[in-house]
């Protein structure tokens, strides 16, 4: 009987100290990499799907800067992105997939993100 109440308070605890989730210290080269291509996706397909639907240049800017600040704003691996790979990004996926070359790049200043 005791044996019994022993395992299952061993059980317990060993249930309890695993259940926690494990983060790793550092992150990646290949993860943060894939996260700044994924914010200039992002922000791409936004700022291209406003202006399709009418919206001045102007307006685009301003939400698709918006809707992306939104949905990365807490990310823990916003303090590693590399400011200057993001807006080239950016560049060429406005470029290839809108067909807009002329993009003033100092307008993606307001991207950016907390830690």
């Amino acid at each position: 009987m005791i044996r019994n109440i022993l395992n299952h308070i061993l059980c317990l605890i060993v249930l309890i100290s695993f259940d926690s989730p494990l983060y790793p210290i550092d992150f990646s080269e290949k993860v943060i990499e894939n996260y700044t291509f994924k914010i200039s996706r992002k922000f791409s397909n936004t700022f291209c799907n406003s202006t399709k639907f009418g919206i001045s240049e102007d307006g685009a800017l301003r939400f698709s800067i918006g809707e992306t600040n939104k949905e990365f704003s807490n990310n823990k691996l916003n303090k590693f992105v590399d400011y200057k790979l993001l807006n080239k990004n950016i560049l060429l996926n406005l470029e290839k997939n809108c067909q807009i070359f002329d993009f003033p790049e100092h307008e993606l200043e307001n991207l950016a993100f907390n830690y």
